[in-house]
C-alpha cells in the first residue's frame, strides 16, 4: 500500500514547535509523505522559538520540500491526490487569504485546492483575542469545509511540561486527517478524572457518625 501524502504548511504566526511535532509524528509513522511549505516568516519564527537550526531539522523531516513561492509545484493541482493538509500554525493573514481565496503563494494555493477538491484542511489558527474579522473568516472556511483548529491546550492527560501540551496539540491536528493508522492524542478517560477529582476523607471523619 502506498503512503498517504500530507502537506504542511507553516506560517509566521506564533506555535513553530508544533509545526515541528507534526512533521516529527508523520515521520516516524513511516505511512506518511509529507510535502512541506515554510513561508518566509515561519523560517524566521521556527528559528525564534524552536531553535537555529529548527528550519533545517524542519525541511529533514519531511519527504518533499517545496518554496513558498513556488506556484507551480505538484501540491498546487488537485490533481495530485493528497489524504489532507494541515497549516500550523495558521497566522491570521493566511487564514484570510484562504477564506477569500486569495492565492498568493503556494500555502494559500495548496489550502484552496483542498477545499475546492473536498479533502481535509486542518487550520491551527494562532491569534488572541480575536476581533470580528477573525471570527468572519474563521466561520468563512468552516461553511467552506475546512477544521478550524485553535491550539487550545488540554489538561486532562495532565501534562508535565510545555512539550506534553505541544505533543497533544500536534497529535490531534493530524488525528483531524483520519489517517488510517489511527488516532494519536491521548485520549479522555474518565475514570482517572474521578479519582482526582474524589475528595479526602477529613481524619477522623470515619469514627465521628
Amino acid at each position: 500500500m502506498s503512503a498517504a501524502r500530507v502537506v504542511v504548511g507553516v506560517t509566521g504566526a506564533s506555535g513553530a514547535p508544533i509545526a515541528v511535532r507534526i512533521l516529527e509524528l508523520l515521520a516516524h509513522t513511516r505511512q506518511v509523505e509529507t510535502h512541506l511549505v515554510v513561508s518566509q516568516a515561519a523560517r524566521r519564527t521556527l528559528t525564534h522559538e524552536a531553535g537555529d537550526t529548527a528550519p533545517e531539522r524542519a525541511a529533514r523531516l519531511a519527504d518533499v520540500n517545496h518554496a513558498p513561492d513556488d506556484i507551480g509545484a505538484a501540491i498546487a493541482s488537485g490533481s495530485l491526490p493528497t489524504a489532507g493538509m494541515i497549516v500550523a500554525p495558521c497566522s491570521m493573514r493566511t487564514l484570510g487569504a484562504i477564506a477569500h481565496g486569495i492565492a498568493d503563494n503556494l500555502i494559500v494555493r495548496a489550502a484552496d485546492v483542498h477545499l475546492k477538491e473536498r479533502r481535509r484542511l486542518v487550520l491551527v489558527t494562532r491569534e488572541t483575542p480575536l476581533h470580528l474579522g477573525h471570527l468572519r473568516n474563521m466561520c468563512a472556511v468552516t461553511e467552506m469545509g475546512a477544521i478550524v483548529m485553535p491550539p487550545v491546550p488540554a489538561f486532562y492527560h495532565r501534562p508535565q511540561s510545555v512539550e506534553e501540551l505541544v505533543d497533544q496539540i500536534a497529535a490531534r491536528a493530524i488525528d483531524q486527517l483520519g489517517l488510517p493508522f489511527g488516532p494519536l492524542a491521548r485520549a479522555w478517560q474518565p475514570q482517572l478524572t474521578a479519582q482526582a477529582a474524589k475528595p479526602e476523607e477529613p481524619q477522623g471523619a470515619a469514627g465521628s457518625a
